[in-house]
């Protein structure tokens, strides 16, 4: 996986520019236009997706079409035959050949395809389309491919299924009154949907934001949380697992919030900022161990929540849900040497001794097991004894005497249970089973 190219960090620097109603013009979308020449033009009422692309290429020193038309770019630079982060996309729009639009690729599936790109809802914005629609993929020119990071970071599509996951999490529209985020729709409050569309929630628009609220589209969606949640909590930077149930920490905590959950998983200093010391333990610990680790310290903070009495099973059953997920898509992407939970020792007998979550040991090494075996020995060695030729109770009574043989039988029975209480409450390692060969 390479890194986000120059134009396509541009082009997050814009996300959440929108069109001004009325007669006024956004001063920061008029400036595409200018910036390629088309001052005339410069209204955002004219189709903007092509002046954008085009502005935010030529920002970095890579050449663009400087053009208007969306389709100009189906010939520009050179074609892929793959899909790439930040490459230049362009879709059909109806039936029209000449008709189309233009944006930067940042996530795929097998179905759909998500740009980044001006002019999606009248805003800058992320947008998932049908991939029916895709006409040509491109590559400008001349540019060189980033080199790859040390840590291969979250694929693009893993944007597209955290965002799927959360709003599997989220659900619809609510308004519990006991929810101090108030109306909420896929996860979206009143207070977001009014601050992202720059304006503030009062009597006389309440009504009317609510109903906005309801009827948000997908891809005014999909903008808010790439621009509030997924760029700024730094997922496209982290792993895919990672990645996945951060963002899914920073929906539910807030971009600091999480950041100050993850980094308290990480051990490192909780400051709320992902800073070079956090990112050198995200790139260096063992993604399973951190994944466990953050869905605990994520557990704790839900129990201390004083609206957990409400919401905590929901909360936790949220935790547990996206952290089996997350583990799975660590699990699939382990080397086989990896995620190998049996080895095979010099006799050629498969050890247990470990699992793929961790670490675990043959029974024969439980103290549980071996003090709940002296205990039963205790309980049993009086009954039994005589069966296998150890005559307890006529030879060690009459030797010994009743009351020693009693105090005896006591301690044994004691030192079990008191050894099979403590392997109880040392125990952190799964049991395995294990071959052993006896030879007489």
């Amino acid at each position: 996986m390479n890194a986000q190219p120059a134009w396509l960090a541009e082009a997050w620097r814009e996300l959440g520019q929108s069109e001004i109603a009325g007669p006024r013009h956004n001063p920061r979308i008029t400036a595409f236009f200018k910036e390629l020449g088309h001052e005339a033009h410069a209204r955002d009422e004219v189709a903007w997706c092509a002046a954008f692309a085009g502005a935010c290429l030529e920002r970095c020193g890579q050449a663009s079409t400087r053009s208007l038309m969306a389709r100009s770019y189906a010939r520009f630079g050179e074609p892929l035959d793959e899909e790439r982060l930040g490459a230049i996309a362009v879709l059909s729009r109806g039936n029209n050949p000449a008709f189309g639009h233009v944006g930067f690729l940042v996530g795929w599936s097998q179905d759909r395809i998500w740009l980044l790109g001006g002019n999606q809802g009248d805003a800058v914005s992320v947008a998932g389309y049908e991939r029916s629609r895709l006409v040509s993929l491109r590559w400008p020119g001349g540019a060189e491919v980033a080199s790859p990071v040390e840590v291969e970071p979250a694929p693009p599509d893993i944007f597209a299924t955290a965002l799927d996951h959360v709003l599997e999490m989220e659900g619809g529209y609510t308004d519990d009154p006991h929810d101090p985020g108030g109306p909420t729709n896929r996860g979206i409050t009143l207070t977001t949907l009014a601050a992202w569309r720059k304006r503030e929630v009062s009597t006389s628009n309440r009504a009317a934001l609510i109903a906005d609220l309801k009827a948000i589209a997908p891809n005014e969606v999909a903008a808010i949380y790439a621009a509030r949640y997924w760029q700024p909590a730094g997922c496209p930077e982290m792993a895919a697992p990672l990645a996945f149930f951060h963002f899914d920490t920073a929906v539910n905590h807030g971009v600091t919030g999480a950041a100050r959950l993850f980094q308290a998983a990480l051990g490192a200093d909780v400051d709320g900022e992902i800073g070079p010391q956090t990112r050198n333990r995200i790139d260096t610990m063992p993604i399973l161990e951190v994944l466990a680790a953050y869905a605990a310290i994520r557990r704790k903070k839900y129990r201390a929540l004083p609206h957990f009495w409400r919401f905590g099973r929901g909360w936790l059953r949220r935790v547990d849900r996206t952290l089996e997920r997350a583990t799975g898509m660590a699990d699939a992407t382990r080397k086989p040497t990896e995620s190998n939970s049996q080895t095979t020792n010099q006799n050629g007998d498969r050890d247990m001794s470990t699992t793929e979550h961790g670490a675990s040991k043959w029974w024969g090494q439980s103290m549980t097991i071996w003090g709940a075996l002296i205990t039963a020995a205790a309980a049993v060695l009086p009954t039994v004894g005589p069966i296998i030729g150890l005559d307890v109770n006529a030879a060690l009574v009459r030797e010994l005497g009743d009351q020693i043989l009693s105090a005896s039988q006591a301690l044994i029975a004691l030192a079990g249970t008191a050894l099979t209480i403590y392997g109880r409450a040392r125990a952190v390692l799964p049991l395995a089973r294990r071959s052993i060969n006896l030879k007489l």
